[in-house]
């Protein structure tokens, strides 16, 4: 039987694809309809203020000046912070509201800019560039998760309908894009681009191109560059012809080089106009004084700052040195078992590994910064739905502080039973028998996986047992969030407490992790044969 007529294959996914993705659609406008960040909060307002003020500045003003500080352009109100790649898409977002609706980007008289018509023009420009590149790049990574699926292997989390709704249903990125307000889903399209044509495509320059496009977005991109970088230059050293190795390495090399600096180039090619426009863009891009991390982010620092106040013990200067040794020490065990130990799931993990550690351990960490390493999670997903799915929960959890300061608490349950609910009926689909409830039984959830295999060992029953009580504790911190009012010395009391039960969380996820990656042997790559004379 042909694969195009393999009725488990085949019919089901087209069946159910449609459906599932605009009903995931649906639900990114349905979110949309709530308040956003800082809306009818002056004098600073948001996000939302942030984004509508880079559209005006990018507008109005010559590009060598966006990250300057002038008169007309004062950047203690919301300056560009983030690569050029963003300034360009404000200013394609810019010309296209200036024509809709001039006042909305006029300089200096808009700041503070809300309208109902405008609000729908934001949120439009998100959710097409959620489409644009962020859909289309999940939708192409499942495809061939179900391409390279064993015949006889009834993994339903590698199904393209199943992996695609979960992937897409994702609350956290749905949450902060299309309710606080960003556009995340550009550079984490442009993220799932490049590793898929890493793992699928095998194309490692056009997977270089786009991961550069992706960092030239925005700067947090440096969270997954040492697992591209590490994976892209070891392949540089694999199916070396009997003669001329060292010219094949090189010349395989050259080729990403190229790709690296061209890329750069024609990028920052409007700030080259001299050294100190180029120094400012990466001194706007990459400031220290704004200290270790913001708000109550659920990383090492926010959790030991809960003991020790880091920000009147130590300068900006000496934490960032502190973040960056302990970053360094938390991503070497992955990059060099990625090198050494090649590996395309390893790369994947490496990708969660790498990214969780600059989560906990680096300088300048947002409570967003954890979609990061939610992404490549939800890549892994179909290979261990258990832990995956955990993890998801939590990093959605880690930002309910924040979401709650939006009004975005509907969303927030919402969203979270959808996808719980989605979740549960995959789990049925692979198992009829199985209950609503199922998916708090690890053992199960691995039956999804390998259904040859039986294992009910004494360590997924305390899996199953630590799921649920971990669970349990989001549900009563939420709770407490909602109905019981802090002492008046503590008014971060639940927001810290939030952090300090995520971090822990991540801590062991981390180890996890990573002792996944260690477990996995040697797989090289498939490359290109050279021919010799």
């Amino acid at each position: 039987m042909s694969r195009k007529a393999d009725p488990d294959r085949f019919n089901v996914t087209k069946d159910a694809l449609l459906p599932g993705l605009f009903f995931a659609l649906l639900v990114r406008w349905c979110v949309a309809a709530y308040p956003y960040s800082g809306q009818k909060k002056p004098p600073m307002f948001g996000d939302y203020e942030a984004q509508r003020h880079w559209q005006e500045i990018t507008v109005h003003m010559q590009i060598k000046n966006w990250y300057y500080n002038t008169t007309q352009n004062d950047l203690q109100y919301w300056g560009l912070d983030y690569p050029p790649l963003t300034a360009y898409h404000s200013l394609l977002m810019g010309l296209v509201a200036d024509w809709l609706d001039p006042e909305s980007v006029r300089l200096f008289a808009s700041r503070g800019y809300e309208s109902d018509t405008h609000k729908t023009f934001m949120r439009w420009t998100v959710f097409l560039s959620d489409i644009y590149f962020y859909v289309t790049a999940v939708l192409c990574i499942c495809i061939d998760a179900e391409r390279v699926k064993p015949k006889d292997q009834k993994n339903v989390f590698k199904r393209m309908d199943i992996a695609s709704i979960l992937f897409l249903l994702y609350p956290g990125l749905i949450l902060i894009d299309h309710g606080h307000f960003q556009y995340n889903c550009v550079s984490l399209g442009l993220f799932l681009w490049a590793a898929f044509f890493i793992v699928a495509i095998e194309n490692d320059v056009l997977a270089t191109i786009f991961f550069v496009l992706a960092l030239n977005y925005k700067q947090m991109e440096l969270y997954h560059a040492l697992p591209f970088f590490c994976y892209l230059l070891r392949k540089c050293f694999i199916g070396l012809p009997p003669k001329g190795k060292i010219k094949h390495i090189v010349s395989n090399f050259n080729k990403l080089a190229i790709a690296v600096i061209s890329c750069f180039i024609l990028i920052w090619y409007p700030f080259t106009g001299s050294w100190n426009d180029i120094l400012q863009v990466i001194h706007r891009v990459f400031p220290l004084k704004r200290g270790v991390f913001e708000d109550k982010v659920s990383n090492v620092w926010c959790f030991i700052n809960v003991f020790v106040k880091l920000k009147t013990v130590y300068t900006n200067e000496d934490m960032a040195q502190m973040c960056l040794v302990a970053t360094a020490a938390a991503v070497l065990p992955s990059c060099l078992d990625l090198f050494f130990r090649i590996n395309k799931k390893k790369f994947v993990l490496s990708l969660i590994n790498v990214s969780l550690a600059f989560f906990l351990f680096s300088f300048q960490v947002h409570e967003k910064s954890i979609l990061l390493v939610a992404v490549p999670v939800a890549m892994h997903f179909p290979e261990d739905p258990f832990m995956c799915f955990w993890f998801l929960l939590m990093s959605n959890f880690s930002m309910l502080p924040l979401l709650l300061r939006d009004g975005l608490l509907i969303p927030f349950i919402a969203t979270n039973v959808i996808y719980i609910c989605f979740y549960s009926i995959s789990i049925k689909l692979a198992q009829p028998s199985a209950g609503f409830f199922s998916f708090f039984n690890a053992n199960r959830v691995f039956k999804t996986v390998h259904t040859t295999k039986n294992e009910n060992s004494v360590l997924v029953n305390l899996l199953s047992v630590n799921f649920f009580f971990s669970v349990f504790g989001m549900f009563w911190l939420l709770v407490a969030s909602l109905f019981i009012v802090p002492p008046p010395s503590y008014p971060d009391l639940f927001p810290l407490m939030i952090s300090v039960y995520c971090c822990s969380h991540f801590l062991l996820f981390f180890i996890y992790f990573n002792h996944q990656q260690f477990s996995i042997p040697v797989s090289l790559p498939a490359v290109t044969k050279v021919k010799t004379k």
